[in-house]
Parts: structure tokens; C-alpha cells; sequence
């Protein structure tokens, strides 16, 4: 690891985020709900703000706010595909990455045809899975279950090749885990798929605010993320290899344009958030430094990020130890900290997620409690119906005090809890 990416400093970050400066009965909130969706530097909320300030439109008029509209369009599109590694013509947004992934997956359904398979995972969020399951009802597809080795929380793709075969049309796999921060090894998941000639589907959703993603590399099909996990406004983002994207009836308005990318974006955009989807991702290179392209200077940042983020996960792993009752799920090694995002799913002896979640939350500590989304891989660890999980989460942002907090409130409500029972 080389000395430039150790060098991250999240103070002077936090001081764009006016949401990190919120108090909660008189103490300085911890937010360690980014899983769920991360804050806004100042950059973004000004971004959005002098858009709508400028004068909306929406795209095709001869005119100024119309052409302006135009301009931030294609800025952020450009944008996109810097993060991603991909061009801006494989760039398409939309509402989320749950919507989008609906609308693509009825197109790509289309294609199919009886007797085909598709494969899914026990890991992924719902938003990568219910979309396929109903496509593949619709077309009478068989669907094929990749599972998870409970002890660790990780995929077992040692036995993906056996679920390939020729009749196998589509992968859908998740980069990161959202519920217990496993990440997957995706690029030789891709290589199996392709060697079977099926398509890949990869949600890079809770990935993205925590490593690099390089479309070009990976050599997927196709790739959606939220720009709201990775600091920006609640716009998804779906990237498409340029012929699919061309090739692919989609589901649209007659008046909507034929080829390129807008023929996937349905109705009028929030173009307010797309400019503050470029504001989020300049924010991002900014970390990375003054030199070099933008792509070059994103390389950097999500280097910084994640050598930070390992060290958080240390010690968090390292200080887990002392409390009381507490196990967490998924990866534990510290040795194996670059297979996890920051991320934990977590239990307390003999409390519920939501007790657990409400106790923090009244120190000021913010964290989710429950599925959140993540149905498959907790009804495979026997959790859907007990309220599931703590989760957990930093992002690069968050301090090593924050960390130390939330890990002594846990261990004073185990303990004074405890001592109430005796």
C-alpha cells in the first residue's frame, strides 16, 4: 500500500457536511446509517439549488434554461461514466437503482424464452432479485440459486459452475452485501457467466461509496449504483455495454428518443439531481488530489477511502471483543478486512434488532435495524423472522471517536441491561 493513500483525513471533510453537525440531545450525531444513504457535502446542496435557481426546463426547447438543462444533462452523464470507467453514452439515470432495474429487467426478459435459466444469489438485495424473479415467472425461465456459506457470510462461487450451463441467459450478483458487507468477487463471477454466454447484472449499490468501480475491467453487462449511497442526491444510475443498450427493446413513451442512453430514462429527469450527481463525484476526486484527469484523480480517492475504511474496520473488529453478548455477522478475520465493505450486521444477547437500534438512537447514534432489503440471506441465516439484524455502517467520513462511541454505547447497554436482570 503505497504512502499516498494512507493519508486520508476525514476532519476537514466533515466540515462540508452540514448534516454532520447536527446535535441530538446536546451531543454531536454519529451516523453510522450509511448503508442506508450517506449525507451531502455543501458542494452538492449548492449544486442542486443553483440549478433550480438558474431556471428549470426540461430538454429540447430553443432556449436558454432548455439548453442549460441540456448542459447539466450531458455534465453529469460525463461524470458517471468517469466513476465507472465507462463512456457517457452508457450512462442512463433515473429514479433509483430499484426502478431502473425493474424497467431493464422486463426488457431484457423479453429476449427470453422457455427453458432458459437464470441465476441468482442468496447475498443480493431484493432490488436484485424480485425484478428477476417476476421477469422470470413471466416467461416461464427456471431460476438458480447461488448460496452463501453461512459461517462467514460469503458466496460459495466455487459452486457457480455448476449452475452454468448453455441455457443460461443472465447472473445477477451483488458487488458488496448491503446487510453484512461481504464483497464478492465479481469480476471471476463475470468470467464464468461469459463463458457460458450469459449476461451479468451487477448491483454496485452499497460498493460504491467503498472501492473502485472499473466497468471496463470487469467486463459486465451491466451495472447500476445509487448516487445517494455515495454522498450525492437520490438518483440511480444504470451503465449498459453501448449494443445492449441499442439492441434492447425498452419500455417507453413513443416521443422518447430511439437510441442512446435517453432511451432509457422514462419521463423528465430530476435535473436539479443530476447537478448533484456532478457535484458528488467531483467532491469524490477532490479527495484524490489536484492532479492527473478526473478518472485519474477518483482512482486516488477510492484508494484513500478504502485503506481508511480498513483501519476503521479494525477497530471496530479489535474493540467488538469487549462487548458483552455482541456477535457479528459475516467477515471477522482481520486478515481478511479488503473482502469486506465497513459494514456489520450484528446481534446483542438477548435484545432485539430494534431495541438495540432505538437505545442508540437516543445517544445519537444512528444505525438501521431490521432486513433492510437484504430478504434472501436473512431468511438463510434464520433471522427474517426475528427482526433480523443491527447493521452498522462507516463511510469515510466517520472517526475512529465515532467508532469508539458507538461501541461503548453498546457495551453500556449490555451491561446496564444485564445488571437490571440479576
Amino acid at each position: 500500500m503505497s504512502k499516498q493513500t494512507t493519508l486520508l483525513d476525514p476532519i476537514p471533510l466533515r466540515a462540508q457536511f452540514p448534516a454532520l453537525q447536527r446535535e441530538v440531545n446536546g451531543r454531536t450525531a454519529v451516523y453510522m446509517d450509511g448503508p442506508g444513504g450517506t449525507q451531502s457535502p455543501q458542494s452538492v446542496i449548492d449544486a442542486m439549488g443553483a440549478y433550480l435557481a438558474y431556471g428549470s426546463s426540461n430538454l429540447g426547447g430553443p432556449f436558454d434554461t432548455s439548453r442549460h438543462a441540456v448542459a447539466v444533462n450531458a455534465a453529469a452523464r460525463a461524470a458517471m461514466a468517469d466513476f465507472l470507467n465507462a463512456s457517457p453514452d452508457e450512462i442512463a439515470f433515473g429514479q433509483n437503482m430499484t426502478s431502473m432495474t425493474f424497467s431493464v429487467s422486463r426488457a431484457i426478459a423479453r429476449t427470453w424464452r422457455a427453458g432458459d435459466e437464470i441465476v441468482l444469489t442468496r447475498i443480493d438485495h431484493d432490488a436484485n432479485i424480485s425484478p428477476w424473479l417476476l421477469a422470470a415467472e413471466d416467461r416461464g425461465v427456471t431460476v438458480r440459486w447461488l448460496d452463501i456459506n453461512p459461517a462467514d457470510c460469503t458466496l460459495e462461487l466455487d459452486k457457480l459452475p455448476e449452475l452454468l450451463n448453455e441455457h443460461t441467459r443472465l447472473l445477477a450478483i451483488t458487488y458488496a452485501s448491503n446487510a453484512v458487507g461481504t464483497i464478492n468477487d465479481v469480476a471471476h463471477a463475470v468470467k464464468m457467466a461469459q463463458a457460458v454466454g450469459a449476461w451479468t447484472y451487477v448491483d454496485a449499490v452499497h460498493y460504491a461509496p467503498h472501492g473502485l468501480l472499473d466497468v471496463k475491467a470487469l467486463d459486465c453487462d451491466f451495472l447500476v449504483c445509487s448516487v445517494y449511497k455515495f454522498f450525492g442526491p437520490h438518483t440511480g444510475v444504470l451503465y449498459g455495454k453501448r449494443e445492449h443498450l441499442e439492441n434492447l427493446t425498452a419500455y417507453k413513451v413513443r416521443p422518447a428518443p430511439a437510441s442512446g442512453p435517453g432511451k432509457w430514462e422514462t419521463g423528465t429527469q430530476s435535473f436539479e439531481s443530476l447537478a448533484g450527481v456532478t457535484a458528488a463525484i467531483e467532491y469524490l476526486a477532490e479527495i484524490g488530489g489536484p492532479e492527473g484527469t478526473r478518472r485519474e484523480r477518483l482512482v486516488r480517492a477510492m484508494e484513500r477511502t478504502q485503506a481508511y475504511e480498513v483501519a476503521l474496520s479494525l477497530h471496530f473488529l479489535q474493540g467488538a471483543t469487549a462487548v458483552p453478548g455482541l456477535k457479528i455477522y459475516g467477515i471477522t478475520d482481520v486478515e481478511r478486512l479488503d473482502e469486506r465493505a465497513p459494514t456489520f450486521a450484528l446481534s446483542l444477547e438477548g435484545f432485539t434488532p430494534q431495541a438495540v437500534a432505538t437505545y442508540l438512537g437516543e445517544q445519537g447514534i444512528f444505525v438501521w435495524a431490521g432486513h433492510y432489503y437484504a430478504i434472501a440471506i436473512m431468511e438463510r441465516l434464520g433471522l427474517l423472522e426475528k427482526g433480523g439484524l443491527v447493521r452498522i455502517g462507516f463511510a469515510h467520513y466517520t472517526t475512529i471517536q465515532e467508532v469508539d462511541s458507538v461501541l461503548e454505547a453498546l457495551k453500556q447497554f449490555s451491561e446496564s441491561a444485564n445488571s437490571l436482570k440479576s
